[in-house]
């Protein structure tokens, strides 16, 4: 009868583990209020509790779905959701370039591309709020912004990325226990293209003196955080469609409330 219910038990744990996909591989981030760069509503925003892949989405990784899933490999993607530039850094269909590392974040991927692979693993993009919510956090602070070394760290990394080199979670992991935030890709979002707009946004209402540079700072909240400056300004710059050497993503997961 033991034997009967713990081998149930080892059942149990592999159904959860494959419809959950790497769920072992995630963090639980506690969501709180805090104030993001740029404000929506109001100033503050609330982030709700919800799990994060501790690494980016690795090559070997996006190699098995395209397996599973061929209508996403390079030759058969629908261009209206990847431009040329999508897995330009593959040989065929199936295999990357013999120089890239399987184990380094996946780039040259563009959004849909990455929503879809985040959905096939009943996970999602993550929010941009979620992403810098747990991104403002260093080895030991979750909130270390204030800290000159941890913008000083950032800023280097955005002069001289390392992107195909390394493998995931080489870096320190942050207070939450994600690692790679900062230090190999930038990383997609869900909301990539929410808060900043453009010239070329056909609802911009505004006149030209919005689009120099300088507007960046408008209704932000910290002008000394740079480095969010210029994340906010790539998501902005960018469309769904694109693929880019140093843009990679990772999937988060909302918490289920337990049914009473």
């Amino acid at each position: 009868m033991t034997t009967k219910i713990f081998s149930l038990f080892l059942v149990s744990l592999a159904i959860q583990s494959f419809m959950f996909g790497q769920a072992k591989d995630m963090a639980v981030i506690e969501g709180s209020r805090y104030i993001p760069l740029y404000g929506r509503d109001s100033t503050v925003v609330e982030v709700q509790d919800f799990k994060m892949d501790i690494y980016p989405v690795t090559i070997e990784a996006y190699q098995q779905f395209l397996k599973e899933n061929p209508k996403w490999t390079k030759s058969k993607v629908v261009k209206l959701f990847a431009d040329k530039s999508y897995l330009t850094n593959w040989k065929n269909d199936l295999e990357p370039n013999d120089a890239i590392n399987p184990k380094s974040p996946v780039n040259y991927v563009s959004w849909f591309a990455a929503k879809a692979y985040c959905e096939c693993q009943d996970k999602r993009l993550p929010t941009v709020d979620e992403w810098e919510y747990v991104a403002m956090a260093d080895e030991t602070t979750k909130d270390a912004r204030i800290k000159p070394s941890y913008n000083e760290k950032i800023l280097a990394w955005y002069e001289a990325p390392r992107t195909k080199e390394n493998s995931v979670g080489e870096t320190p992991k942050n207070a939450w226990g994600v690692y790679d935030l900062h230090g190999l890709v930038w990383e997609w979002t869900l909301d990539f293209n929410s808060v900043l707009i453009t010239g070329e946004s056909r609802k911009d209402m505004d006149n030209d003196n919005n689009l120099f540079c300088g507007s960046a700072a408008i209704n932000a909240t910290d002008l000394m955080n740079y480095a969010a400056f210029m994340r906010y300004a790539t998501r902005g710059s960018l469309k769904a469609k694109y693929a880019m050497k140093n843009l990679g993503f990772r999937c988060v997961q909302d918490i289920k409330e337990e049914t009473k």
